[in-house]
C-alpha cells in the first residue's frame, strides 16, 4: 500500500464472524481497533488476543453504531495521530483480497473524496428469502451518494463535518455523507467486492425489525432535514401503508367493495415498479419479483418504526436501538 491506513471494527457479539473479519484484515492495516457494545460472547478477549486494541462502550449509555464509530476512530488517531484514511468495518464481515489496494488508489486520485464504499456482498443468499432482499440492497449502481457501515473515510473531511451523529439510532451512514455533500466534498461509490457479510436474517420477525428500524430513521431524517433528507420516502411510507388500506376499507360500504379492489390494484402497480426498478440488479426474474414483494410488504413495518419515532418525540421518550440480531451463531453452511 501507498499509504498507513487504520482499521475501526465495530460489533457486539459476532462470535466466529469477528475472528474471521479479524483474519481477513490481518497485516493490511497500521493498528486496528475493536469497539464492543457489551458483547458477553469473548469478543473482547478474543480481539486481545489477536493484538487489536479494544474499547468497550460505556454501558450507561444506549448503543449505538454511530457512537461506537466515533468511540473507535478517536482513539484510532490517539494511536495513529497522522492518519490521512481509516477504514470502517461492522464485525460481521470479512474484506474481500483486492479491495483495500484499488480503495486507497480512488482515494489517492479523488481529492476531494470523504468516503468511498464498494460492494457488500451477502455469504449465504440460499438460506432466506432476506438475507437474499439484502444482497440486493447492498448492489447499489456506482456513484450511489450514500455509504454503509463499512467504508474508507478521509480523516480530515470527517473532523470538519462533526463525525457520526450520535443520536442517531439508525441510518447514520446517510446522514454523514448528506453533511459530506453539503460542505462540499464527495462520497464515492463503485461496484468493485469490498465485503462478505453475514447478515444473519432467517426469520420473518427479524426481517420485521430490520425494516421497522429502517422506518425509524426514515423519519428521523425527514423530521432534521425535510426535502433533502428521506421525506419524500417517508411521505410514500405514509401513503402505501395508512392513506391506501384505510381508505379502502373506510369507503368499501360507500362503494359496494370497489375502493377494496382499487387498493389491490395499487398495490399491484407498486410491486410493477419495485419489479422494474430493480430487475437489473437481480440475477432472475424470480428473485426480482420477490424482492418487489417484499417491498411492497415493508412499507408496514416501516411505518411502524416511523411512529415510534414519532410518538418518543411527542412524549420526550428516546428510542433505544432497534436490534434484529441475537448471539452470532455459526451458520449450518460454515461448518460442513
Amino acid at each position: 500500500m501507498s499509504e498507513p491506513i487504520g482499521l475501526v471494527v465495530i460489533g457486539r457479539n459476532e462470535g466466529e464472524q469477528l475472528r474471521r473479519c479479524f483474519s481477513s484484515t490481518a497485516g493490511k492495516f497500521v493498528t486496528t481497533v475493536y469497539v464492543d457494545s457489551g458483547s458477553t460472547d469473548g469478543s473482547t478477549d478474543l480481539a486481545r488476543s489477536l493484538g487489536v486494541q479494544v474499547v468497550d462502550l460505556d454501558m450507561s449509555q444506549p448503543f449505538t453504531a454511530a457512537r461506537a464509530r466515533n468511540l473507535g476512530i478517536r482513539r484510532l488517531l490517539e494511536l495513529q495521530p497522522n492518519l490521512e484514511l481509516i477504514h470502517t468495518l461492522d464485525g460481521d464481515v470479512e474484506m474481500i483480497d483486492g479491495w483495500l489496494e484499488s480503495a486507497i488508489a480512488v482515494m489517492n486520485g479523488n481529492p476531494k473524496a470523504a468516503v468511498l464504499s464498494g460492494l457488500r456482498i451477502e455469504k449465504y443468499p440460499e438460506r432466506s428469502p432476506y438475507i437474499r432482499m439484502c444482497n440486493i440492497e447492498w448492489n447499489k449502481p456506482d456513484g450511489y451518494p450514500a455509504c454503509e457501515g463499512d467504508a474508507i473515510l478521509r480523516v480530515e473531511f470527517f473532523q470538519k463535518v462533526g463525525g457520526f451523529n450520535e443520536k442517531l439510532i439508525a441510518g447514520e451512514e446517510p446522514e454523514l455523507c448528506l453533511r459530506f455533500w453539503n460542505a462540499g466534498y464527495e462520497c464515492l461509490r463503485n461496484r468493485v467486492p469490498m465485503t462478505r457479510h453475514d447478515v444473519g436474517l432467517l426469520y420473518f420477525s427479524q426481517w420485521w425489525k430490520r425494516e421497522k428500524r429502517a422506518g425509524h430513521a426514515y423519519a428521523e431524517g425527514a423530521a432534521m432535514y425535510g426535502r433533502m433528507h428521506y421525506l419524500r420516502q417517508s411521505m410514500g411510507i405514509w401513503f402505501w401503508a395508512a392513506f391506501v388500506p384505510l381508505a379502502g376499507i373506510a369507503l368499501a360500504y360507500w362503494t359496494r367493495g370497489i375502493s377494496l379492489a382499487i387498493a389491490l390494484a395499487m398495490y399491484g402497480l407498486l410491486f410493477f415498479r419495485a419489479y422494474r426498478g430493480v430487475r437489473s440488479r437481480a440475477d432472475s426474474g424470480a428473485l426480482a419479483r420477490e424482492y418487489a414483494f417484499f417491498n411492497v410488504l415493508s412499507k408496514f413495518p416501516m411505518l411502524s418504526g416511523m411512529m415510534q419515532y414519532w410518538y418518543g418525540r411527542a412524549t420526550g421518550k428516546k428510542s433505544r436501538i432497534i436490534e434484529y440480531k441475537g448471539a452470532a451463531a455459526e451458520p449450518a453452511a460454515a461448518r460442513e
